[in-house]
């Protein structure tokens, strides 16, 4: 039958993993899982990064001078954020409410599809249901 297709199987799937995603983005499970999600996101989001190398000069050493005191300040910030997340008073709660609401956005549409998925696959299969029947019934009539 065509709720047994590939597509079928993957909207299914795509939506139960999105749920379950969501509902330890959001916290609802633990509270620990979103603050998990909230520090691999800023992880990784610091991770991404491309290297250059340039011919040193002295705008360029002093550009590396700040750079250097720019980093330092981020990581004593970074600290601080640690800190503040294991006493409890900092729970990343903008980040992780965007990712919230775009997971729970993108679930929403995942299942709008599988809904009208099956409901368009149920009224096609009426459809050549009624015509069997009326072709059935015309040659015995």
């Amino acid at each position: 039958m065509m709720e047994f297709t590939l597509y079928h199987k993957l909207l299914r799937v795509s939506s139960v993993v999105l749920a379950v995603a969501l509902l330890f983005q959001a916290g609802l499970v633990s509270t620990t899982t979103a603050i998990m999600a909230s520090q691999t996101q800023s992880y990784l989001a610091n991770a991404v990064g491309v290297f250059v190398g340039v011919e040193p000069t002295e705008l360029n050493t002093i550009t590396a001078g700040l750079t250097e005191q720019k980093l330092a300040l981020d990581a004593r910030e970074n600290e601080l954020r640690q800190r503040e997340i294991a006493v409890g008073i900092d729970q990343g709660g903008a980040t992780r409410d965007m990712t919230t609401f775009v997971m729970g956005l993108v679930l929403f549409i995942v299942v709008l599809l599988l809904v009208l998925n099956y409901s368009l696959d149920y009224l096609r299969y009426r459809e050549m249901k009624m015509r069997q029947v009326a072709g059935q019934t015309m040659v015995r009539g």
